[in-house]
């Protein structure tokens, strides 16, 4: 699941005409680099949820054949926040999986990153067959110069709160469906307290990732991006 549904205040006005998701950086949109990136990887089903001038994003992606993935829309008339827009879209998605509890990967469309996403199959194989053994995987990366405090601790492979080293949450995830069971569809939910609650369970594994990953949340955020990626490689 790509995350697509937030305004992006703080993009404005650069996203009063357009959806965040579809904002050009380096000759594209930032969602296509995500999109790309998936289907590199072997996925197949990819759900998108927007909101905010959604039917935008619907237009220029369309049914996903051009990247080699099969796309799924989940709109919201209002944005969800993130945990909102997951439980709106777990039926979408347990329809494309054939089976209602398997784990899943979401990827926040606003951010920029290289990963290879190949590298969390292993991870989403090992929840699918221990379903016990965490509610959520979070990638956490190196906290950036305007996020300094970071947002959780990881140590052992286990994620939490706090603790020694703290570290950002990338926007980058694979989650249990029962982690969102208790939020009904078309209400309005933040994701961070259901991971922490989790955490205080010790139900949320995580590793680190140290590639290229960019928070573009400002236009000049966006802009030194854009220049990095137009740069040419030598």
């Amino acid at each position: 699941m790509i995350l697509a549904a937030g305004r992006g205040e703080r993009m404005r006005p650069l996203t009063d005409t357009l959806p965040k998701p579809l904002l050009r950086v380096g000759g594209k949109a930032l969602i296509e680099y995500h999109l790309q990136n998936l289907a590199r990887a072997g996925f197949r089903d990819i759900v998108i949820n927007h909101a905010h001038l959604g039917q935008m994003i619907e237009a220029a992606l369309g049914n996903g054949e051009r990247f080699g993935l099969r796309i799924h829309y989940s709109p919201e008339p209002v944005a969800l926040e993130t945990a909102g827009g997951i439980a709106q879209a777990l039926p979408i998605i347990r329809a494309g999986f054939g089976k209602g509890r398997r784990p899943f990967l979401a990827v926040n469309a606003d951010i920029y990153c290289s990963m290879d996403f190949s590298i969390l199959l292993p991870v989403l194989h090992r929840l699918r067959d221990h379903p016990d053994s965490a509610l959520a995987h979070l990638v956490l990366v190196d906290n950036p110069a305007h996020h300094p405090n970071g947002d959780f601790s990881l140590e052992a492979g286990r994620v939490a709160v706090t603790g020694k080293e703290m570290l950002t949450f990338s926007g980058i995830g694979i989650y249990q469906p029962q982690l969102f069971q208790d939020i009904v569809p078309g209400t309005v939910a933040k994701l961070a307290p259901l991971l922490k609650e989790a955490m205080a369970g010790e139900k949320v594994s995580g590793q680190r990732y140290a590639g290229s990953w960019v928070d573009v949340g400002t236009p000049e955020r966006l802009r030194l991006l854009d220049i990095d990626l137009m740069r040419p490689v030598s």
